[in-house]
């Protein structure tokens, strides 16, 4: 694998996100098109969207509904990708959504691996690799970035750290697209600042890697602890995405 297909691989995976070319992500012109469902879009997105966002460091690329378009073409056509996706600007993105009754929600940066920086790190704790069959008494809320209740069906595999026989750090593999598998990382609070997180990380990546999948990553941009994870296990930033839902929907989420 290199790096160069890893990168062919995530534009082509935000194409049939977007319903889109996936040139279009590395033209410096921005493109809005009308979100439709798609069969090979990440299996957690709940297309059809109002107003999502993304940029790979060049032009934004924007899935709409009908009545968003041309607030969401507006804005983009205003700001450049690097001011678009941060405040102060974000602010007149919510003012052009408000009478649709939506409310920018979700804020995030991806990350690729850099196939010269990756390597397999270790910690001072046994790891072991976990199959599906191990996974049916961890759907617990301390691994719930790893693994998914909801979507059992798409969690692949898993690297977990021991201390003895206690389960002290798991790095789960989601089969969200065809592609790419995406990595959840948690470890038990007592247990941080150890070198667990990066080294189930690392060995996890490397594990997608051999089954022939590209690992991503996702962290909000203020989870530093996450995105220096990241970083230190060789990924790099490769996109940043944005996502309006309804007003109620984000209530109910700050209940």
């Amino acid at each position: 694998m290199t790096n160069q297909y890893i990168w062919e691989t995530a534009l082509r995976q935000s194409a049939y996100d977007f319903g889109c070319d996936a040139a279009d992500f590395t033209s410096n012109k921005n493109k809005v098109v009308l979100s439709q469902k798609s069969e090979l879009a990440r299996k957690y997105l709940p297309l059809p969207f109002e107003c999502d966002m993304v940029t790979y460091g060049a032009g934004i690329v924007a899935q709409t509904s009908e009545r968003a378009q041309k607030a969401v073409r507006e804005y983009i056509e205003k700001y450049p990708s690097a001011h678009a996706f941060e405040t102060p600007n974000i602010h007149a993105l919510d003012e052009r959504l408000a009478p649709f009754g939506l409310k920018v929600c979700f804020m995030a940066e991806y990350f690729l691996p850099d196939i010269e920086k990756t390597e397999r790190l270790s910690c001072a704790y046994e790891l072991r690799v976990l199959k599906k069959e191990d996974f049916s008494s961890l759907y617990l809320s301390e691994w719930s970035n790893a693994l998914c209740e909801k979507r059992k069906e798409l969690d692949m595999l898993a690297v977990g750290a021991y201390d003895e026989e206690k389960l002290i750090g798991l790095a789960g593999a989601s089969a969200d697209c065809e592609e790419m598998y995406q990595i959840g990382v948690d470890v038990l609070p007592e247990y941080r600042k150890r070198g667990v997180a990066a080294a189930i990380t690392s060995n996890l990546a490397a594990e997608i890697i051999l089954l022939g999948k590209v690992p991503f990553y996702c962290a909000a941009w203020c989870n530093m602890a996450s995105v220096r994870n990241a970083i230190k296990c060789g990924f790099r930033p490769a996109w940043a995405e944005l996502t309006a839902r309804d007003i109620e929907f984000i209530n109910e989420m700050n209940k």
